[in-house]
């Protein structure tokens, strides 16, 4: 009886090289995947914008915000959760700012691009919201082009396996970064058996994140940040999983990678504002319309007439407003800004309301006021309607109330008496 071999009959092959030499520049696998995938994003971002009444070209302004911070961040956290690289004993810390080393966590760079897309957002008048329901698909489809710097560098592999699709891993060269290291023919060494490419699971699961969220915000019209809180539920769900099949080197709290604990905090987090936080989706109108570019003043000489030629650039609005579905449907068919926010209108009216109120009481009030007046004198007045003698009654001033009255029986009274 012959043994069936041990060997897989497939395999998934891993580059060798990871690193290209333009001259005196290293081209980096790992980095062009990162610009690919920022590309994409920033694509999808710009499209699900436009559609949302946001000016062409508002992407690239919020972008120069929010990459650069997200990079920071990504490196502020792996930093933090892996202090023993750079501070430990022997370690270096300038080597904290080599960021072409390698050392990116999503978390930071999460955290660290919504702070720059906030400040972008404030200086072009959009609400940060709707520039995170626009991004929400595309940010998983960034990761999962990232992700392919992963397989380049040979990294981000789970434990030993036999499936079909087991990973082949080489062994990289700790003195020539971004190469294999060779056995004396030249050869690129490998390590032992077939591995779990967890790159791969996550590449593909965010790609399946990407689709779920474009379906369920098409089918639920999802607004105020909710489509990315979505994301961020299912980016971190299938995070949770498949970080425990990761056998790099981590951090542990109780016994489980830091990751894990990490997706599960930031899943909550989603979860309780995707539940808590309702509202239609947002729709932007510019607070007054863009205007044309004008061409300078003074001798015709030094106009440019090629810009003419071209046709006037738009200028971007000064700011921009929220408005319903419907105002902006109207809005983009006839070109006329609908009313002001009707929040502002409501609270308009109540203010009128309650002036009506106001002067309604106050009528009453002085109805009320004559009323008693008019009581107060019919209970002072005689039995026939005649004024009482009253000592303060006297329109001369004079004191003498009674001077010039009529008498019981009706004789004019002697003055001088």
């Amino acid at each position: 009886m012959t043994l069936a071999p041990m060997t897989p009959l497939a395999a998934m092959p891993s580059p060798s090289t990871a690193v290209w030499q333009l001259g005196p520049v290293p081209i980096r696998a790992y980095a062009l995947c990162i610009i690919a995938g920022i590309v994409v994003a920033c694509v999808v971002t710009e499209y699900r914008l436009r559609r949302r009444g946001v000016a062409p070209g508002a992407v690239l302004d919020i972008a120069v915000w929010a990459v650069p911070a997200g990079i920071v961040g990504a490196r502020i956290y792996h930093v933090i959760t892996s202090p023993e690289k750079y501070f430990g004993a022997g370690g270096e810390p300038i080597k904290a700012l080599y960021i072409w080393e390698g050392g990116l966590g999503i978390w930071g760079a999460v955290a660290g691009g919504a702070v720059g897309a906030w400040l972008a957002a404030r200086q072009l008048g959009i609400p940060l919201t709707v520039v995170a329901d626009a991004l929400a698909p595309g940010m998983p489809l960034a990761q999962a082009v990232g992700r392919l710097g992963n397989w380049f560098n040979n990294e981000l592999y789970g434990g030993r396996t036999s499936l079909p699709w087991g990973l082949e891993v080489h062994v990289m060269d700790p003195d020539n970064p971004g190469h294999t290291l060779r056995d004396d023919a030249g050869n690129p060494v490998l390590q032992p058996g077939l591995y779990h490419p967890t790159f791969l699971y996550e590449l593909l699961w965010n790609v399946g994140v990407a689709v779920l969220v474009l379906v369920l915000d098409r089918r639920l019209r999802l607004g105020r940040g909710r489509a990315f809180a979505l994301y961020v539920m299912g980016y971190t769900a299938g995070r949770f999983w498949i970080e425990l099949m990761r056998t790099d080197e981590a951090n542990h709290i109780l016994g489980v990678r830091l990751n894990v604990w990490t997706a599960v905090l930031v899943f909550l987090g989603a979860l309780v504002y995707f539940v808590r936080v309702r509202g239609p989706r947002e729709y932007l109108v510019p607070v007054g319309e863009p205007a044309a570019a004008v061409p300078p003043a003074g001798d015709v000489s030094q106009v440019d007439l090629s810009a003419g030629e071209a046709g006037a650039r738009p200028v971007a609005p000064e700011g921009y407003r929220v408005v319903t579905e419907d105002q902006f449907r109207a809005y983009r068919e006839t070109g006329a800004l609908p009313p002001a926010d009707p929040a502002d209108t409501d609270d308009a009216d109540r203010a009128a309301t309650d002036d009506a109120d106001r002067a309604a009481n106050h009528e009453a009030d002085r109805a009320t006021a004559d009323d008693t007046d008019r009581a107060e004198r019919d209970a002072t007045d005689g039995p026939q309607g005649a004024p009482a003698d009253r000592a303060g009654d006297d329109p001369t001033g004079s004191g003498h109330a009674d001077a010039g009255r009529a008498d019981a029986v009706g004789r004019p009274t002697d003055r001088d008496s």
